[in-house]
């Protein structure tokens, strides 16, 4: 049988052979055997690196939520105001687990991923897979139309406000619905959606001084609650 073992050195030729069979591939899946080792974050991050550098690949897709995996696009992308890593990375102390990406070995490859996107001409981005963020992504949407349409805001916290006797147990608010126990707010999160997608020209272009990705943030995250909702 063919040799199918390639000892790791730590050497960069390390991964040529992992290299040569990814090919022209446009999607590559990275996994783990167990959450948070880190030599697991390690080694994904250093194939991550040359995925980026020698294949071009532009986008960096980690389950994780959307909206804090987001704000750690925006830093590294430099379109934040989170003044390094760390800062960036504050928005996963939320919700366990935070040691999946609030980690040493993830402050490392945001760091570098800043530097290889201040550099770089093709900026990569860092995505969020996981669909079930519902609070923190209200507050995301609430927050941005405090930005740009404080009636709006009013009106989405109105909507939102459904789920206040639940705290931050969505959970609960799943089982208490289930059961018949609580009003679904099912009409609710579908009508803060809509009337985002209504205004989303008017919205996108009312202040020049927010940054032009803020409604495309703003509506996936209304979209998320309603799929967290669902």
């Amino acid at each position: 049988m063919p040799n199918r073992l390639h000892p790791l050195t730590g050497d960069h030729s390390d991964y040529d052979a992992l290299l040569s069979m990814i090919g022209n591939a446009t999607v590559v899946c990275i996994g783990e055997a167990s959450h948070g080792t880190h030599e697991f974050y390690r080694e994904r991050a250093k194939i991550t690196k040359r995925l980026i550098e020698e294949k071009g690949f532009t986008i960096v897709a980690v389950e994780a939520d959307w909206p804090d995996a987001y704000r750690v696009n925006r830093y590294v992308r430099a379109m934040s105001e989170d003044a390094d890593a760390i800062e960036a990375l504050d928005g996963f102390r939320s919700r366990f687990p935070t040691w999946m990406w609030r980690n040493a070995d993830v402050l490392d490859f945001v760091g570098w991923l800043r530097e290889h996107n201040d550099r770089s001409n093709v900026k990569t981005g860092f995505y969020g897979l996981d669909l079930y963020s519902l609070f923190s992504s209200i507050e995301a949407v609430i927050g941005y139309l405090e930005k740009v349409d404080p009636e709006g805001a009013e009106r989405a916290r109105r909507r939102y406000g459904c789920f206040d006797h639940f705290g931050d147990e969505a959970q609960s608010y799943g089982y208490a619905t289930a059961f018949g126990i609580a009003k679904s707010c099912e009409d609710e999160v579908v009508h803060q959606l809509t009337e985002l997608r209504r205004k989303a020209a008017e919205l996108a272009n009312r202040d020049g001084q927010i940054p032009p990705d803020e409604f495309f943030y703003a509506e996936q995250n209304a979209r998320l609650v309603r799929n967290a909702e669902e």
